[in-house]
Parts: C-alpha cells; structure tokens; sequence
C-alpha cells in the first residue's frame, strides 16, 4: 500500500474506533491533514454531515443512524413532530424532512446530511418530554409520544389537522396509552380546551 493509501487506512481506522465519526479538530490532533479529509470525502469514504464533522460512510450502523448523526451535529436537537410520531408509528405520514426542534435561543443551524426542519421552541416548550434513546453505541433525544401529540395540535394549522386527529386516534388505541400524561402535556403545551374533547369523544366511540 502507497503512503497515501496508508493515510487514509489510520483515517478510517481511527473514525471506526469513535463509532464512525470525527470532527475536524480532533482528526488534525491525530496528524490527519485537511488534505486527506478532503480527498477521502471526494472519494465518498466520508461523508461531510456539517462543517467540521464527518463520518463513515461505509460503517455498520443503529437503526435510526440519521438521528444519531443529528445528535453528534447539535446535541440539543431534539427530534419532534412528525419524525417523532413517525418514531412511535402513531402516523403512516413519511417526512421527506427530520423534524428536530431546539430552543428559540439558538442560532440558525443546518446540516449536509440528513435534510432536517428546524422548529424553534420556547425554553418551557423545549424542556418539557424530552427521553434520551441509547442505542447500542450511541444515543439521541426525542419528545415522549404524549408530548409529541400535543405539539402536533399546536402546529395542526401547519401541519394539518387529519394528521393530528389521526395520531390521537392511533395513540388511544395502544395498550401503553397514559390518558393523564397525554392531558398533563395538552396543558403544559396549551391546547388543553382543544384535545381534551377530541379525547372524551374517541374514548366514547
């Protein structure tokens, strides 16, 4: 192997001993140039997901990587709405977008990869549910169901109403569903007078 190939050889050996990533400053600490960087992404070994962090493409990954790479990119970023929904198979609506929510503090951010929505929260609204998912390697954050439900009738005028309705159906439906959660958090999120009737009314059915 060329001197060359051999740089590449300790960059992927070291982004495969820190579960497949690396950021910029700690690669060049390790005596990887920009150079080798640069050409192990032109030749799609690493992929770019924000300046100055990377990881490998050809690595065996968790299920849900994408939210892991959103994690890695902005450990504040927490996954909500409809990826989240998704996540808990409350709705059969696939985004082309990972909706990811943050404090409203936050300066405006965006990835290479994955493609995210970015909904800015009210610290109260941000804090409020969030559960950190370990996987086996890594981890990510993301709102519990019943706070996910009452943040998709907050956003219903943007997102559609079928969709929050749909979701509140599929979740009283489930065995694990906490009727007293899922009200604390339509108060805290300040649609109370808006799911409860909906609630009542499909308990009823």
């Amino acid at each position: 192997m060329n001197q060359k190939g051999n740089i590449l050889e300790e960059l992927i050996n070291y982004l495969k001993n820190n579960n497949g990533y690396g950021r910029m400053k700690e690669l060049k600490n390790n005596g990887i140039h920009t150079r080798t960087i640069s050409k192990a992404v032109e030749k799609n070994i690493i992929e770019k997901i924000k300046p100055g962090l990377y990881k490998l493409v050809d690595f065996s990954r968790e299920e849900y990587s994408s939210f892991i790479d959103i994690y890695r990119a902005k450990n504040d970023a927490v996954i909500c709405l409809l990826s989240a929904l998704e996540y808990y198979d409350l709705t059969t609506f696939n985004p082309s977008k990972i909706t990811v929510a943050v404090p409203n503090n936050t300066d405006k951010f965006n990835l290479n990869y994955p493609p995210i929505e970015v909904y800015y929260f009210s610290n109260k609204m941000y804090s409020a549910g969030i559960q950190e998912i370990q996987k086996k390697n890594d981890k990510f954050k993301i709102y519990s169901p019943e706070k996910s439900i009452a943040d998709i009738f907050r956003y219903r005028n943007k997102l559609g109403e079928d969709i929050a309705l749909e979701v509140l159906g599929n979740y009283l439906q489930k065995p694990s569903a906490d009727i007293n959660e899922l009200r604390e958090f339509g108060k805290k999120c300040r649609v109370k007078t808006i799911i409860n009737p909906y609630i009542k009314a499909m308990l009823n059915q």
